[in-house]
């Protein structure tokens, strides 16, 4: 029987999560505890990278947390941001947020529809003259770099900030006492192992999202119960609410 749920992300800020409406209809309990958080690298790892901020005339952000670490370190490094910069978000959300920092105007600021960085590729490539820099997270693939190289864009990629283990307090260690966990990203696979090398799964319920999340699992020698996303359930709140219908109802 499933009782607590620890979800490994923050708290929805919306009152119309899912999540809240499994909570009633199963009666359970949801913790939300990041297993990870993000940090902002140093100036000094920034320089070492060898990229010049204004050498560029568009940015590219594929998260808020691309921007905050993107301003700061311009801030840190005392750089004036040109108010002619272009910014090329991933969704509107991202475009709004970078009000945030610098004033939003429509003629600098393009944003695709989908969340997808192919859909930002048709808005790039009809600003081909522009040289664009993106910041990223010290994780991540090659398939952007790939993706730009392909159109033949003039781009380069540095490394803004990076995730670490959000390490649990002992007295955390101590109240851990759950009945499922749910994962979305590699970096919390690891951050369990860390705080927990003892770990013993047992009846633990175990749920991953995304594919490279339920490989880490599987090879730190976890049991998933719960993958997603899938065809049929292509959320992990739309995953998780059948395994509770069929496990609790």
């Amino acid at each position: 029987m499933i009782k607590k749920i620890l979800v490994s992300q923050p708290k929805p800020t919306s009152e119309k999560s899912p999540y809240f409406d499994i909570a009633n209809r199963f009666n359970v309990e949801l913790v939300f505890r990041p297993f990870i958080k993000v940090e902002g690298i140093t100036s000094k790892e920034f320089r070492a990278q060898k990229v010049s901020i204004l050498e560029h005339t568009a940015i590219v952000f594929t998260s808020r947390h691309a921007i905050d670490h993107f301003f700061n370190m311009a801030k840190e490094l005392r750089i004036t941001i040109p108010e002619d910069m272009k910014y090329f978000c991933v969704t509107e959300t991202i475009a709004l947020y970078i009000q945030k920092y610098v004033q939003y105007r429509k003629r600098k600021v393009f944003f695709g529809e989908t969340g997808r960085i192919d859909d930002l590729i048709p808005a790039m490539v009809k600003h081909k003259t522009e040289k664009y820099l993106v910041p990223m997270s010290d994780v991540h693939n090659d398939s952007l770099t790939i993706l730009l190289d392909s159109k033949k864009l003039n781009h380069k990629e540095c490394v803004m900030y990076k995730t670490v283990s959000n390490d649990f307090t002992p007295e955390e260690v101590k109240n851990f006492d759950y009945d499922m966990l749910i994962f979305f990203s590699p970096s919390g696979i690891e951050s369990l192992t860390k705080n927990f090398p003892r770990f013993k799964q047992d009846k633990i319920v175990i749920a991953t999202f995304g594919p490279t999340t339920a490989k880490a699992a599987k090879e730190a020698g976890l049991r998933v119960d719960i993958e997603a996303p899938t065809e049929k359930y292509p959320s992990m709140t739309g995953a998780l609410q059948h395994y509770l219908i069929v496990n609790q109802e």
